[in-house]
Parts: structure tokens; C-alpha cells; sequence
């Protein structure tokens, strides 16, 4: 299974205005999986939404309390089934607690005035405890917009609107019905819209006249010729844009020269748990949403390595003689600080 991660390629190279090439590509996508993998390590749990089905062995050490069962790593989000010694325990028996603030739900237990008032035993103590569901830290997603080509379960490339493609970059996690996707590239797809003007290459920051404004979104990026435009604002059928961007340089363009955006997303089918399905055009997408620290942290942790890569691991605070290697003091804060908000702490607790 390709793990997700909690941050883009695009947020790297913006924070970091590194340019478009395929060296800095690979290095950004090493940096932010480590980072992420570090973020897991560091608060020992996983963020992102994954269905699955797992089992517990019954009785085992927790069986002091027959009625709940501690998930510990395996935190649940909602459940979809749970059975014990072979047998469906009915949904309305199954409660999720803490309830009061989760999820993420760390234990679960059954409703003692319930039929199902305990867990049971099989032929064999092992595997007796199923429970399917989504596992994960929180399933919060932001809603993008839509597909614009039809979809089919084989098929590897996602074509998306404006608004999709503005939001989205390579490495996040997009939903769409029950069917996750990975995004791991894209590419360029035509925006049906053209130059209405003739532009010079002389001004870094422009208004590039269109046919129909509403087809583009803010932050999107668009492609001229080979010059690569970034749209900062829009008003009517305007776009103002940032000219040479991600490395590309000014160049001048004529009317009707075609304007592409990278649009087509390409995508790892049936990720975390679900299956690969068609999905008509228009199709509603969403995207997941790691915890804002989370998403703070794997960025600085891939920054750092990026840095420190560069460096050959020896960064230093200042230069010229008085040089020493940096401390990183600001790093280790947030490391504290993503810790103590979001981490899984030990705990002592009765069985």
C-alpha cells in the first residue's frame, strides 16, 4: 500500500522557491514521506483514514473487563461492523468511547444492559474480536469541486475543474463517492479558453484577457507557449496573473494561443481501504485534510532535510569564522508543541 502523506510537492517548492526539475521533484518527495514518517513516529500514531478490517484475540490480557476491548494504535473513526466469537453484534450495542471527544475512539465496549453484553470467545482465543471500519486519527475533508470527464474503474488519470486543480497537489488524498485516490502527478489538460490579446515579455505581473473567467480559479496555475502563469485574482473575464513562474521565463504570446492548466491528476486507484469504481462527470470531489499541525510539522521536518541534504548535514547559523552548526531550536519547538497537542501518551490505565 502507497502511504499517504501530510503534505504536497507544491507547498514545498512555494515555501521554498525551488524550481521545476525532475532532481528537485524526487528529492521534495523523499523529504516530505520522511517527514511524514517522522511526524507517525513522533506522535506514534497514524493521521490519515484507512477502512479495514483487524482482530483482537479474546480473552486475552484486557480481559478484566469483559465488555471493553482497548484498541491502543488502532484508533477508530466509526465502525461499519464488529463481531465476536464469530457473531454480528447489533450496531445500537456497540458504543465508542471516549465519546465525549472523539474521535479518535481508543476503545470500544459494549452495552451492558444489551443481549451482547460481553465479548465472546471462539473454538480458539485467537482472532475471535473482527471489527471493520475507518481507523485513523479524524476524517476531515474540505470539498473541492468536480471531475469533468467520466472516470472508469481501470483508468489511472482523474481530469478535474478549475477549482480542484488549484486546490489540490501531488500527494494529497481526494475522495470521490467511496472511492479514495492518492494523487501522485500531474499533468497538462486544455481549458477550452484562449489568449484574447496579444501580451510582450516584459511585465512580471499582467492581466491576461479570456473568454470566460469563471473556467479558472485563484492559485491555479496556467501554461502559455512555455511560460508557466500563476492567477493571483480574477475579475470578470480578467485573469491577473504572476508571470515566469516555477522557473519558467517571459516570453510574449498572440492572440488565441491556447491556454492549459494541470488539470489531469494522476492517481493511485482504491487507496486506503476502498475500491476502484466509475464515477460519472461531474462527480463530486473532496480532499482530505490532515490536522493543521500535522501539516505544519511534516513541512518543516522536509524543509530541514531538504536543507540539511544540501548542507551534507552540517548546516551552520552563521558564516565566515565564527561559523556553528545551527541548533534548530525553532524545529524542536514544534516538534514539542505537535507532541503535546496531537501525540498518543503513555498511559497507565486498569484492564
Amino acid at each position: 500500500m502507497q502511504i499517504p502523506v501530510y503534505a504536497t510537492r507544491e507547498d514545498i517548492k512555494a515555501a521554498l522557491d525551488v524550481k521545476q526539475t525532475a532532481r528537485a521533484t524526487r528529492a521534495i518527495d523523499r523529504a516530505i514521506a520522511s517527514g511524514s514518517r517522522a511526524v507517525d513516529g513522533l506522535c506514534r500514531r497514524r493521521f490519515y483514514p484507512e477502512l479495514a478490517s483487524r482482530s483482537w484475540d479474546w480473552p486475552n490480557g484486557q480481559r478484566a473487563r469483559p465488555w471493553r476491548l482497548w484498541l491502543d494504535e488502532n484508533e477508530l473513526i466509526s465502525v461499519t461492523e464488529v463481531t465476536t466469537g464469530g457473531d454480528v453484534v447489533p450496531a445500537e450495542s456497540v458504543f465508542l468511547e471516549p465519546n465525549a471527544y472523539g474521535p479518535p475512539y481508543n476503545q470500544v465496549q459494549l452495552d451492558t444492559a444489551s443481549a451482547t453484553s460481553g465479548w465472546i470467545g471462539g473454538d480458539t482465543h485467537q482472532r475471535t474480536i473482527t471489527i471493520t471500519g475507518l481507523y485513523g486519527y479524524r476524517d476531515d475533508e474540505t470539498p473541492l469541486g468536480a471531475t469533468t470527464a467520466s472516470v472508469d474503474g481501470a483508468a489511472t488519470t482523474v481530469t478535474v475543474d478549475a477549482t480542484t486543480s488549484a486546490d489540490t497537489g501531488v500527494g494529497s488524498v481526494l475522495r470521490i463517492g467511496d472511492e479514495r485516490l492518492l494523487v501522485t502527478g500531474r499533468t497538462q489538460a486544455a481549458t477550452g479558453q484562449t489568449l484574447a490579446t496579444d501580451i510582450d515579455g516584459q511585465a512580471k505581473t499582467t492581466v491576461i484577457p479570456v473568454q470566460d473567467g469563471t473556467a479558472f480559479a485563484v492559485d491555479e496555475m496556467v501554461l502559455l507557449d512555455g511560460e508557466q502563469l500563476l492567477i493571483v485574482d480574477i475579475a470578470g473575464n480578467a485573469l491577473i496573473v504572476r508571470r515566469a513562474w516555477d522557473g519558467s521565463a517571459l516570453a510574449p504570446h498572440t492572440t488565441g494561443t491556447a491556454l492549459y492548466a494541470p488539470r489531469a491528476l494522476a492517481v493511485t486507484r482504491g487507496a486506503l481501504g476502498t475500491t476502484a469504481s466509475a464515477h460519472p462527470s461531474g462527480s463530486a470531489v473532496h480532499r482530505w485534510d490532515p490536522p493543521a499541525l500535522v501539516h505544519q510539522m511534516t513541512l518543516a521536518e522536509a524543509i530541514n532535510m531538504l536543507l540539511q541534504e544540501q548542507a551534507g548535514w552540517f548546516r551552520t547559523a552563521s558564516g565566515g569564522s565564527t561559523s556553528r552548526e545551527a541548533t534548530l531550536e525553532a524545529l524542536k519547538s514544534l516538534r514539542e508543541q505537535t507532541y503535546n497537542t496531537l501525540g498518543r501518551k503513555a498511559r497507565l490505565r486498569g484492564v
